[in-house]
């Protein structure tokens, strides 16, 4: 008797070809990545509760946030406006974003002015929080978004089940700048340079890293001599930058550069390497001086590697060294700032190995932290000699992730984005793009 299941196939459309897409929701990476951010951002929130009633901050909630904290501390309950009425330490966007929260909370029915009773403003900034919570999770659904629409959409996964999300999510205004930032990288994937340079700019407004972004871009740009994307890139940053910052300038030139004084006056803080030095008795003079010194020599070593390479690296891979590059150096070391690297790591390295090991070191981090503010690991020499542990551990996992990231441009066939013979899937005008005649000649004496 003849088998029926093939004729019954080829009635219903045929059997599933070897090479064939699988379709519809199960197979679709978008309504998994949507899910997956939802319920971290659940955990996130539940995790917020237990400080929104006064509780513990530190120890054993961790619950800690910027957003509630910066409502009393920077006036807002009182209805003063960022930088025209009272000083932020955050750029201009990251201000207007808070303004905007603040005038939301009196929308619906917030009170925010001198005179309030205890009740009135407890209440309030419970609207405030909530507020913000709710437009920080529709800037963390854009980061997805985003991310869904670059060349491998399933990796976008290791953003929203990262338990960074859970931990930190909410400390501060940080999704704001990462949902910018992912918009500029996919714009470029696009090839749409000017709009590229259009959402870097307001990311630079609202977060200072993204301007790092423009150095690989004017790097590998020169090398595959890309130099109209180039300048569109730099023209579309700078005009949305002045757009946003301009105005707020003119009406308050104190206001606006309290956040650039307040940064560079600071002195070695939480997190970084100098802060630990300084706790095992290492004290290091002219910090400032030396992060800089560093972030030159480090951006020109960064440089020369995207240059020199045999192949010109992917663009994601020089934007992950240039912030890794900034976090491991810098002052200070929030904890929300694993947020800046996450994004980046998945389109640098996707590989599952190096996300969980960046995860347990971020993690492990994240509670030391609050262990020691909270004076668990402060209360003598050896308890905090832990707290450095973490620092160490932190900064030493993203310097081997840098390594990796190194080794993958050095050696493109380590490379998993390469895999197939693919070159920058996501570098719009780069991908694909040959090597300037003068790099070419570089190169080919270089190999000489």
């Amino acid at each position: 008797m003849t088998n029926p299941v093939p004729a019954l196939s080829a009635v219903l459309g045929g059997p599933v070809g070897r090479h064939a897409r699988r379709s519809g929701i199960w197979f679709s990476p978008a309504p998994w990545a949507y899910l997956t951010l939802t319920v971290s951002w659940l955990i996130v929130m539940v995790r917020q509760v237990p400080c929104q009633g006064g509780g513990d901050q530190y120890l054993p909630w961790m619950c800690y946030s910027d957003i509630p904290v910066l409502y009393y501390w920077r006036g807002l309950k009182d209805g003063l406006v960022p930088f025209l009425q009272t000083d932020l330490e955050y750029p201009v966007l990251t201000g207007g974003f808070m303004e905007l929260c603040r005038r939301l909370v009196l929308f619906l029915g917030g009170k925010g002015q001198p005179g309030l009773s205890a009740d009135e403003v407890s209440h309030a900034a419970d609207l405030f929080f909530a507020v913000n919570a709710v437009l920080l999770f529709a800037l963390m659904v854009v980061l997805i978004w985003s991310h869904l629409r670059l060349s491998r959409p399933w990796d976008a996964l290791m953003i929203a089940a990262s338990p960074a999300i859970w931990t930190v999510g909410l400390i501060n205004w940080d999704a704001l700048v990462l949902a910018l930032t992912a918009l500029a990288l996919l714009a470029w994937s696009r090839r749409k340079p000017f709009w590229a340079g259009f959402w870097l700019g307001l990311g630079v407004a609202a977060k200072l890293y993204p301007l790092l972004l423009l150095v690989p871009i004017t790097i590998l740009c020169l090398r595959s001599n890309r130099i109209r994307a180039m300048l569109l890139a730099y023209a579309g940053a700078a005009g949305s930058w002045l757009a946003v910052n301009l105005p707020v300038y003119l009406a308050s030139p104190d206001g606006w550069l309290n956040f650039w004084t307040f940064n560079s006056d600071r002195g070695p803080d939480l997190g970084s390497l100098w802060y630990a030095l300084g706790l095992i008795d290492i004290p290091i003079e002219s910090v400032s001086r030396l992060v800089t010194a560093l972030l030159v020599i480090g951006t020109i070593v960064i440089c020369l590697i995207m240059l020199l390479a045999p192949r010109r690296p992917r663009l994601a891979q020089g934007a992950f060294l240039m912030v890794a590059l900034f976090v491991m150096v810098n002052k200070v070391y929030s904890p929300q700032y694993v947020l800046w690297l996450l994004p980046l790591l998945v389109l640098a390295r996707p590989r599952w190995v190096d996300w969980l090991v960046f995860t347990i070191a971020e993690t492990a981090y994240f509670a030391a932290v609050w262990g020691y503010l909270d004076g668990q690991l402060a209360n003598g020499a050896g308890q905090e000699r832990l707290y450095v542990l973490a620092i160490v551990v932190r900064i030493g996992v993203q310097l081997w992730l840098c390594v990796r990231v190194v080794r993958d441009m050095l050696d493109p066939r380590l490379d998993i984005v390469r895999a197939g013979g693919l070159d920058d899937p996501d570098g719009g005008v780069l991908d694909e793009a040959p090597d300037a005649p003068w790099m070419t000649r570089v190169l080919r004496g270089l190999s000489s």
